[in-house]
């Protein structure tokens, strides 16, 4: 095992302790997977985060038998759906599946997420869509959930939970909050009444926007002579301050 390996092995360990303590998942109910190279590495079945060492992280070959895996402990059992969507989708390097509180209420309700709110862009559509229902681990819930995924980067588990997938660990685990918050977000504005969607166009726009989002354009020289003349002002009003006294001495 590489250095390189062992990092993001003991990466993935610390998402799945972190969104427990987070309260975003609960017990070893969920999974996570990180691209590595030709592999898949995934968290391994009804192991407790907390005891969890790198070495007990399962790998997947990518490219190999559908299936195959290395390691002490058998890979989570979700492991079908981790495996099609990297196998699928190349743009991908992590993927979080949780149980989640509101996303896991509105999945047993069976309601797809609207464009409740603009952060919705995120996941490349207008909504998040819930998959219909098949029982855990089944190649049946991975058919179900790719669908469901087909130009998104989240979606509900029909009666499960929710996945959300990304370019890496960090931004697939920021994807489950965001998608977390969301739901939570949705379902609370249903108490209300009828929550305002946001148009195709606007959610559009959104992700325009996005694009440039953090970018920090470089200060231009003009702008960077004030505080030039500025410190110069300083100096010269010590020197002033400093005769007055001397003066007065």
């Amino acid at each position: 095992m590489t250095s390189e390996e062992r990092q993001l092995r003991e990466a993935v360990i610390a998402k799945c302790r972190w969104m427990n303590a987070s309260g975003l998942n609960q017990g070893t109910s969920g999974n996570i997977s990180a691209r590595y190279k030709d592999r898949m590495l995934i968290t391994p079945s009804a192991t407790p985060y907390d005891a969890m060492k790198p070495e007990m992280i399962a790998a997947m070959t990518l490219e190999g038998a559908y299936g195959e895996w290395d390691g002490p402990l058998q890979p989570s059992t979700e492991w079908r759906f981790h495996l099609d969507i990297m196998r699928g989708r190349p743009d991908v390097g992590g993927i979080v599946h949780t149980h989640s509180t509101y996303a896991t209420v509105l999945a047993i309700a069976r309601k797809p997420i609207p464009a409740c709110h603009y952060m919705m862009a995120a996941f490349g559509g207008t909504d998040i869509r819930c998959a219909g229902y098949a029982r855990y681990g089944t190649a049946e819930l991975s058919e179900l959930a790719l669908a469901a995924l087909e130009g998104r980067n989240g979606c509900l588990l029909a009666n499960h939970g929710m996945i959300a997938v990304g370019a890496n660990l960090d931004k697939a685990m920021w994807l489950a909050v965001e998608l977390e918050t969301i739901a939570r977000q949705y379902y609370l504005s249903l108490a209300l009444g009828a929550p305002v969607v946001l148009s195709d166009e606007e959610i559009a726009d959104t992700a325009r926007g996005f694009s440039t989002y953090g970018l920090q354009p470089p200060k231009s020289k003009k702008a960077e002579k004030p505080a030039v003349k500025g410190r110069a002002s300083a100096k010269a009003s010590a020197r002033r301050v400093e005769k007055r006294v001397g003066k007065k001495r």
